[in-house]
């Protein structure tokens, strides 16, 4: 166990937050210098309503399939708010759980775009850290299928996140200052400190967190044991939000954000060295496997600053600017990774993107809405590798024992351009169509172009069942933040060769979406939905870890195609909630277009003449959950089911089936002197199932991952 630090743990809450006085006198600063009446107070809470109905009108999901996730679905968790963002999202249908908290949405490897309160944010370089926190949601929205026109580049889902507003009194009036302060113990040295402050004063509001956590499982053990080796995190996060209201028809605001993580690469006992280093000596040498200590950093932090106006009953509009910086940084074992894998590579990643996303509605009568916009973004990035190699033979065997060092950097920039325009169009009352196009550009590690036509429609069948369908074209640039920019001929004839010498740059993802679902409210109580999907691909984006370090490069198939069927059933009434939701996919790719060194020999020929299933590809997928309020306590259960990711040469098996099941009770205490207490127990895992989320097989996967055993965790925390 690691001792608990409360100085750090403080030292990182005050790094990530503002002071409580600073914000008081920026609230106070704010606010008209004459005391406001309870006129106007009415009249700024009813600005900011309709303010917030503008920006939801600029977000229409016709024709797309939508999971909504509140604040009292996200209560209902085993682990409440602090369930980790990724695990919310794998209550949603068609979500795949997969190591290093990544997850599939339809068969896609990642490919997610997120939003809050309507702006895209910058996606950071992958990693093993969540950069956003559940605490800050309002409500969730995750959107699959055929899009309407104003969604483009990540399209496999878009996680629609609305912040918190402010906090209110016993009377639901607006508080100037409040918030909550709680902790997290737990399983495997677990100790999480978080914080939440949030007030409105006249026209000004804020919200901001923090949160401080570390633990001895920062990224999934690679053996079945119960504890890792060598497996300690310590990662802080933060989140802000500031608004003003220039006027009733005008507001402003700031949203910010940071994730800075340490994690230690977990290791595996009993491994044999497979490389001999010249003059090393000693009683530790060679090193134990157990024994490595190689190392990984990654830091994000964005910032956008959005406008808002409603112009007319008619016509609003919203624009914003952002910037957002990334890096990762591996840190190899000097000497045990050139023994153990025959190279050290120190690795830095780095990207930083600046850009505008402007957003506009129209009106046209009662029958059309007309929506258009622009997104531009501007990005740098670098790919730092300085390796420590050995001389090597055309069979890749040793032929020294001394290492040499290999400097191989690279960097470049580009541009992203799209726009589009959509109409919303209501021939009937039952009936609504939406149709548009979006143009896109993108000119980084390729210069590619396309024209994206979209279609969507609902009808509702009777007042109880709606039907949706959808076609979308779908252009996916490659992402900058993922380019494999490995000189292959600078490490020819050494023991970090790779295993061809084919390197093509990666390229835009083009398909055709096609999607279909029906929606039926079977009692008042319990709703039943069912979704199909098929995607046809050209040059079909996937990821892998290739070589040592844990970072993901992305290639190209050239075909793919992904289907699917997905059910859903939700249940509330009372005291009572549950949710059931069942998935069945495919997804598939055919002969290998870039990343080519990446593949050996054998692999090339099977995949360039076989449809192979692609490593994230899991046939059935299933989730549900339970929660019911008795006696003012909370109980929560949820349970996963997954038959098993890829695995095997080019991914011709798949690993056995799993399940999982968490449980939680959550109660609130009112103590004398002390006031309202909010308290959790969770234990994750609860039958302490051990199974194996990758066994280190398949394309482009690298060590094996086991899920987490039983966990047990203590929230507590204290609204003020």
């Amino acid at each position: 166990m690691i001792p608990f630090q409360p100085r750090k743990l403080v030292m990182a809450l005050a790094a990530v937050l503002p002071s409580v006085a600073a914000v008081s006198a920026f609230a106070q600063e704010a606010a008209t210098p004459a005391p406001a009446t309870a006129r106007d107070l009415s009249e700024t809470r009813v600005t900011a309503k309709r303010l917030d109905a503008a920006r939801n009108g600029l977000s229409p999901d016709t024709g797309s399939s939508v999971y909504k996730f509140d604040t009292d679905d996200i209560a209902r968790l085993p682990m409440g708010d602090a369930t980790p963002l990724n695990q919310v999202l794998l209550q949603a249908p068609g979500v795949v759980q997969d190591s290093y908290g990544q997850l599939h949405v339809r068969g896609d490897h990642s490919n997610l775009q997120y939003r809050i309160n309507g702006v895209v944010i910058p996606e950071p370089i992958s990693g093993f850290g969540q950069m956003l926190d559940t605490r800050f949601a309002n409500q969730i929205n995750v959107l699959t299928g055929a899009l309407p026109a104003q969604y483009g580049y990540r399209t496999a889902g878009i996680v629609d996140i609305t912040t918190k507003g402010a906090s209110t009194d016993e009377d639901g009036e607006p508080k100037a200052f409040g918030g909550e302060i709680g902790t997290v113990l737990g399983s495997n040295a677990t100790h999480e400190v978080n914080a939440q402050i949030q007030g409105t004063k006249d026209r000004f509001s804020y919200y901001l967190s923090g949160v401080f956590m570390e633990n001895n499982l920062g990224i999934e053990n690679p053996t079945s044991n119960r504890n890792a080796t060598h497996d300690h995190t310590t990662q802080n996060k933060s989140f802000g939000m500031l608004s003003y209201l220039l006027d009733n028809d005008s507001r402003v605001s700031f949203m910010f954000g940071t994730s800075n993580g340490r994690f230690q690469i977990p290791t595996r006992p009993g491994l044999e060295p497979k490389f001999t280093l010249g003059g090393a000596q000693g009683p530790t040498f060679p090193p134990a496997s157990e024994a490595l200590n190689a190392n990984q950093r990654e830091k994000t932090d964005f910032q956008i600053l959005t406008y808002q106006q409603k112009v007319s009953p008619t016509l609003d509009y919203q624009v914003s600017l952002f910037r957002r910086s990334s890096r990762i940084d591996y840190m190899p074992d000097p000497i045990g990774d050139l023994v153990y894998n025959g190279v050290a590579a120190d690795i830095t990643r780095r990207n930083e993107a600046y850009g505008v996303q402007g957003d506009a509605s129209y009106k046209l009568g009662d029958k059309h809405t007309l929506r258009f916009g622009v997104f531009a973004q501007r990005e740098r990035y670098v790919a730092d590798n300085t390796s420590s190699v050995f001389a090597a033979d055309a069979t890749g065997a040793q032929t020294s024992t001394t290492p040499f060092t290999i400097v191989d950097n690279h960097s470049g920039s580009g541009t992203t351009m799209g726009v589009y325009l959509q109409d919303e169009w209501k021939p009937t009352d039952r009936l609504t169509v939406n149709y548009g196009a979006r143009y896109d550009h993108v000119n980084t590690i390729v210069s590619e172009q396309q024209l994206s036509p979209r279609l969507g429609l609902t009808y509702d069948l009777t007042p109880r069942t709606r039907v949706h369908a959808g076609y979308a074209r779908y252009f996916t640039p490659p992402p900058t933040e993922k380019f494999d920019t490995t000189s292959v001929q600078a490490f020819a004839g050494t023991t970090n060769a790779l295993p061809s010498d084919a390197n093509t740059a990666v390229k835009s993802e083009r398909s055709n979406y096609f999607d279909l679902g029906v929606s039926h409210q079977l009692t008042p109580h319990l709703t039943l939905g069912l979704d199909a999907y098929y995607r046809d691909v050209r040059h079909l984006q996937d990821e892998g870890q290739f070589g040592n370090a844990l970072l993901y490069s992305a290639f190209n198939f050239q075909r793919g195609r992904i289907y699917g069927l997905e059910g859903s059933a939700n249940y509330r009434n009372g005291n009572l909630g549950a949710y059931v939701n069942v998935a069945v996919s495919r997804a598939q790719g055919k002969g290998i277009e870039t990343g080519q060194f990446n593949f050996d020999a054998d692999a090339l020929a099977y995949i360039n003449n076989h449809w192979v299933n692609l490593d994230h590809d899991q046939r059935l997928t299933a989730s549900a959950g339970v929660s019911y309020l008795y006696a003012g306590t909370t109980f929560t259960s949820d349970v996963l089911f997954g038959t098993g990711l890829r695995n095997g040469f080019a991914n011709t098996d798949h690993l056995p089936a799993y399940w999982q099941m968490n449980v939680g009770a959550a109660r609130d205490f009112n103590l004398p002197m002390v006031g309202k207490f909010k308290t959790r127990l969770t234990v994750l895992n609860l039958f302490d199932r051990s199974y194996e989320m990758r066994d280190g097989t398949g394309i482009g996967v690298g060590a094996p991952q086991f899920a987490p055993r039983r966990t047990f965790l203590l929230s507590v925390s204290k609204p003020f």
